[in-house]
């Protein structure tokens, strides 16, 4: 097998390839590798796309990366030729990663796994679970992706608030109303990225996801991709139960024995997966009451930020125009002068702030963009690194407690319609420890602008639900707020115009990563035997993919020791 590293092509090229879909795409790679390697194109008899990257580093003249792999005909005497040579064409010395999911185990299953959440992590836990023979009982306590859509998009309109279906409650989890980032950090030694990407396509998503440096699918493909995850777990003998949620866990000697769902009915089991997201702070405190072993965590918080597209798309690609390339994205970071962090979280090309609240008198923002990402605005939360330092209490649970306070500050700031002030308002207060009204008395109601202001403001929100101008200056400890102009003036340094006065701030960002974390040892157990944390809401991952992935590595665990209900 042949590795060819950063075979580059111009973007030109590669876009007018890609009218022809991915056929077209591997036709022009197969003829530019066969003219590196100097044989006959008809000699390649395989191409596996391993990567491809945008290098805008002399932009605007822009060109594809790829990391190609192939087979080919008489490829002894071409190993022969290029044994020695270093650089762009390589001899593979290591066998490409395939994903193997573990020989079923011997022990018998008194009765189903019962794996609670079907957000990322709880979905792909039950969809292999499914697909090699078990029969997972995956419970849900909001509701199917098509009526959870329907349940969103009418709080949008109304602000009327399904506190078990929102965004972040209901079949596809939180990641559902969102950009779709499927890209991660997680070290992948075992091929479990690879599978969880393989098995979006497998349900729908698009093929290129396989290669892409950045992949995304965008909400509105994701919501269909999740359905159709659904589908194939009932067709295998799965259940799927919808307005269930699990108030109780009945543990004795030490191991689970079963749940309470919807404090009347009991479901047992003796393997319970808990893969709640999170934001499901019932039943953490369920948990804690319990006595679940578990901590609070550092995670982060911050405010949304918006800009025009065409700012981001000019400093990436060099031109305002995004084109075949689509609406550019960036990923930010800085250090304050007290340390903490601060980075761009969940940026969302061509998309919008949405109000992603799930309690009554609390508010919380999150970005969403649709697979086109052809809104007029570019957004990310910009957020700061917290620690339980910062909680002002001590205990399991004092990190939620801390993203209550701060979520029912920024519902009574706008009456729970999403807060929102101009950057250049929010640095003066910030910097002069003043109030808004204080410094400003004067904020035009229907823009945010400083009447008088003569400066160019080109930035209107892009929101899904309604929206207020109010001063978002005191909403975070003031540490944070430092902190957050800080970063905001670096990063306006790598981005000319990001720290420009008229940005839009929305807040709060919150819901950035659990708060805690609940233990499991290396078996991935709780200390109470046959409970399983899993996947963000556990404090084991951090986005779509890295909880995909926890859900597949629990999953695994538990096939390694119990054998599949059904036969093949």
């Amino acid at each position: 097998m042949i590795r060819i590293n950063q075979l580059k092509i111009k973007s030109e090229e590669v876009h007018e390839a890609k009218r022809g879909g991915t056929p077209g795409l591997r036709r022009l790679l197969t003829t530019r590798a066969a003219a590196l390697l100097r044989v006959p194109g008809e000699s390649i008899l395989r191409l596996d796309i391993c990567r491809e990257s945008l290098d805008a580093r002399k932009k605007p003249d822009l060109f594809y990366s790829y990391t190609l792999e192939l087979y080919l005909e008489r490829e002894e005497k071409l190993l022969q030729r290029l044994r020695g040579r270093g650089g762009s064409v390589q001899i593979a010395s290591v066998k490409p990663l395939v994903y193997q999911f573990p020989k079923s185990g011997s022990q018998k299953l008194r009765h189903p796994i019962v794996i609670v959440g079907t957000g990322p992590a709880g979905l792909f836990c039950g969809y292999f679970l499914a697909l090699h023979g078990y029969c997972p009982v995956l419970l849900e306590r909001g509701k199917c992706v098509e009526e959870r859509e329907q349940d969103v998009k009418r709080f949008w309109e109304t602000g009327i608030l399904e506190p078990d279906s929102n965004v972040q409650f209901g079949e596809g989890g939180a990641g559902t109303f969102s950009d779709g980032k499927l890209n991660t950090l997680v070290k992948d030694k075992k091929g479990r990225n690879k599978a969880v990407l393989q098995a979006f396509v497998d349900c729908g998503a698009r093929e290129e996801i396989l290669f892409e440096a950045k992949p995304h699918l965008g909400t509105d493909v994701l919501s269909r991709v999740v359905r159709r995850m659904r589908e194939k777990i009932l067709e295998q003998g799965g259940q799927v139960h919808f307005g269930s949620q699990v108030t109780d866990v009945e543990i004795r000697d030490g191991r689970v024995q079963g749940v309470e769902i919807n404090h009347k009915t009991f479901l047992p089991c003796e393997q319970l997966v808990l893969a709640v997201g999170h934001s499901a702070r019932d039943t953490f405190e369920m948990l804690y009451r319990k006595q679940i072993p578990m901590e609070a965590k550092s995670f982060a918080v911050g405010l949304r930020v918006e800009h025009p597209q065409e700012l981001i798309n000019r400093s990436q690609y060099g031109t305002a125009g995004a084109g075949d390339f689509g609406a550019a994205a960036y990923k930010l970071t800085a250090q304050a002068e007290d340390g903490r962090g601060v980075y761009s979280f969940c940026m969302c090309p061509g998309g919008y702030v949405v109000n992603a609240s799930s309690e009554q008198g609390r508010l919380a923002v999150n970005g969403m963009s649709y697979s086109g990402r052809n809104g007029r605005n570019a957004n990310s939360a910009v957020i700061v690194a917290v620690t339980p330092k910062d909680y002002d209490a001590e205990g399991a649970l004092a990190g939620v407690e801390f993203q209550k306070r701060l979520e029912e500050r920024a519902f009574r700031l706008a009456a729970g319609k999403i807060p929102m002030q101009r950057y250049g308002v929010f640095k003066a207060c910030v910097e002069q420890g003043r109030s808004q009204k204080e410094l400003f008395p004067v904020i035009e109601v229907d823009t945010g602008m400083v009447l008088g202001d003569n400066a160019d403001n080109e930035v209107f929100p892009e929101h899904k639900g309604s929206g207020e101008w109010a001063d978002l200056s005191g909403l975070l400890p003031c540490a944070c707020s430092r902190a957050f102009v800080q970063g905001m003036e670096r990063f306006g340094r790598q981005i000319p115009g990001f720290d420009r006065p008229d940005v839009i701030l929305s807040g709060v960002e919150s819901r950035t990563s659990s708060p805690l974390r609940i233990h499991r040892d290396e078996t991935l157990q709780s200390q109470v035997r046959g409970l399983y944390p899993c996947g963000e809401g556990a404090g084991y991952a951090g986005g779509i993919t890295s909880a995909a992935m926890d859900g597949l590595l629990v999953a695994e665990q538990l096939a390694a020791v119990y054998a599949p209900q059904k036969t093949e």
